[in-house]
């Protein structure tokens, strides 16, 4: 699934494609992905809104239309969002090529040629139209932004010690309490952290909650600096994979050697994810 580095990436580059862009139509080939609107009143709705900005929560999109309302979209385990330029006839350009697939769910079209593509293998990916108090509804069930002003150690602290008879891992990923994070990234977290992701919160002393709180924040800045990691089908606006993954030092690297000490990395099932660290760099 798409964590914040790679929500995040998608919005920045969406944001510089489309903002000011108005639509001009809704083509929808899965109707689940927009439910509970039909087809045609969500094309309705939307026709002629102009996108006035895009923001993140958590894992979440949201479209800021000019009518007061907004597009959510959330990918999900497979959602992929791909911006497709307009090229004018007779363009000298190689013009990418980008075609409805079996696992196109929508397409927005723009009044200027432009379209954005929404594909996902999986079909659990949704948009929703939000009223303002909709939208508030939804931004409220999740907890603190990695990234934000609000990420304080005061409040990161705040938030595990509600919990302490938790794992750690099983802390992270509750979205309540930290907005964002998901398997990739609690794992590389505490693997920079040095922290082993089966300790109980707890347990942790206070040097070991600030290296934590460090290194979420380091780790997560680096992602969004390479695009993302294209672990299995995350790809960039363009199509294109994300370059975190040859910095993954623990994800996805189960039995493979440590890159610091060269033990095996372990690789167990915690709060229901396959989960990976170093058994002799983490403690």
């Amino acid at each position: 699934m798409p964590e914040l580095p790679e929500v995040e990436t998608i919005k920045r580059e969406l944001t510089s494609a489309l903002e000011g862009k108005v639509i001009e139509s809704v083509k929808v080939f899965w109707p689940k992905t927009i439910a509970p609107l039909t087809a045609v009143v969500f094309n309705r709705r939307l026709k002629g809104q102009r996108i006035e900005s895009i923001e993140r929560r958590a894992k979440i999109l949201f479209f800021n239309l000019s009518g007061g309302e907004t597009l959510a979209v959330h990918l999900k385990l497979t959602g992929q969002l791909i911006f497709m330029p307009h090229y004018p006839q007779g363009s000298t350009l190689r013009v990418p090529k980008v075609e409805p697939s079996k696992h196109t769910r929508a397409i927005l079209n723009f009044t200027d040629g432009t379209k954005l593509y929404f594909n996902d293998l999986r079909k659990f990916g949704w948009w929703r139209l939000l009223s303002p108090v909709h939208r508030k509804e939804i931004e409220a069930r999740h907890g603190l932004e990695p990234l934000s002003p609000n990420f304080t150690f005061k409040n990161f602290t705040t938030q595990l010690q509600r919990y302490p008879n938790r794992r750690l891992k099983q802390t992270l990923l509750d979205q309540t309490l930290i907005a964002g994070l998901g398997n990739i990234y609690v794992d590389e977290s505490c693997f920079a952290a040095e922290i082993r992701p089966t300790r109980h919160i707890q347990t942790l002393a206070v040097n070991e909650l600030k290296k934590l709180f460090g290194s979420i924040k380091k780790v997560l800045r680096l992602a969004i600096k390479k695009g993302g990691t294209s672990a299995k089908d995350y790809v960039r606006s363009d199509g294109q994979p994300g370059k975190f993954a040859p910095y993954l030092k623990v994800y996805g690297r189960g039995g493979k050697l440590c890159k610091n000490c060269k033990t095996p990395i372990a690789k167990i099932k915690l709060a229901g994810r396959g989960t990976h660290f170093c058994s002799s760099c983490q403690k």
